[in-house]
């Protein structure tokens, strides 16, 4: 099922950061349609009245480079975050163009800028993101094997489209970066599927990759607990057994990261 998708307008669309080395963070949609089953971002419904499940609705802040416009005037300077608890280039993106916009208001502030996202649309981008000081692009890359990806993370752009997409913004000229996370146990936390995946990111020609575990809050764990069960119920021990032992598995998951960080001449940093 498709998300549902309403205009709306905001007051504010700058918010201060609480993450470490983000001053702002600027999220044009509440919701995304990406509907990844281990999202954290839930949360936000609470905030917006949303009941219905995550994943199937988005709120497009359709105010949002006129708000952008008026706060840049006021606010200090300071890095700016797109993407924190929504994807700014999930599909929506490709009619309503709420993150170009912002990202026009944004040319000759000094405002240095950071973009997460999924999708291969930020291509449509690329003039903007090359005028644009101190600006990087970082894509997610959960997992490399399609039939999981599709599983996991239903209507995003496909894993290999992400890393041609990555390779193109670096040619361009970009600084990139490839956020390796979560890392799922049993599908993508191999020495083989890790190895890969750093020996893709360096043909991609990115800065560094950041990698992250797995965060199974209560209903981030109700959701993918229901999927493996679903599709693969032969995961489900190694997720039990990293429920368990979680710190373990992170150490183990260190030390292969590091190892391929090294072997293919890669930036490394850890997020947990």
């Amino acid at each position: 099922m498709r998300a549902v998708v309403e205009e709306v307008e905001c007051r504010s669309i700058l918010t201060r950061s609480g993450i470490p080395g983000i001053d702002y963070a600027l999220n044009p949609y509440v919701g995304c349609e990406h509907a990844c089953v281990y999202c954290y971002a839930d949360f936000m419904r609470r905030f917006t009245g949303h009941r219905e499940p995550w994943g199937s609705f988005v709120d497009v802040k359709v105010n949002a480079p006129e708000v952008l416009r008026r706060q840049l005037r006021r606010l200090p300077r300071g890095l700016i975050s797109f993407g924190t608890v929504t994807d700014p280039y999930q599909p929506a993106e490709a009619r309503y163009k709420v993150t170009r916009g912002c990202l026009e208001e944004l040319l000759g502030r000094g405002f240095p800028v950071s973009i997460l996202t999924k999708s291969a649309l930020i291509l449509r981008d690329l003039d903007l993101l090359k005028a644009l000081e101190g600006l990087e692009v970082g894509f997610t890359v959960t997992v490399l094997d399609e039939r999981v990806r599709r599983a996991f993370e239903p209507y995003s752009s496909p894993s290999r489209a992400r890393l041609e997409a990555l390779e193109k913004l670096a040619e361009a000229g970009l600084k990139t970066w490839l956020f390796f996370g979560p890392v799922l146990p049993y599908f993508s936390d191999s020495w083989e599927h890790i190895d890969e995946l750093f020996a893709s990111a360096a043909e991609a020609g990115v800065d560094y990759v950041l990698v992250d575990r797995l965060n199974l809050y209560p209903g981030v764990w109700g959701r993918v607990r229901r999927l493996l069960r679903r599709a693969f119920p032969e995961a489900l021990p190694a997720y039990e057994e990293y429920r368990r032992n979680s710190m373990i598995w992170c150490e183990e998951l260190k030390a292969k990261a590091e190892e391929a960080a090294k072997q293919h001449r890669v930036g490394l940093r850890l997020a947990f």
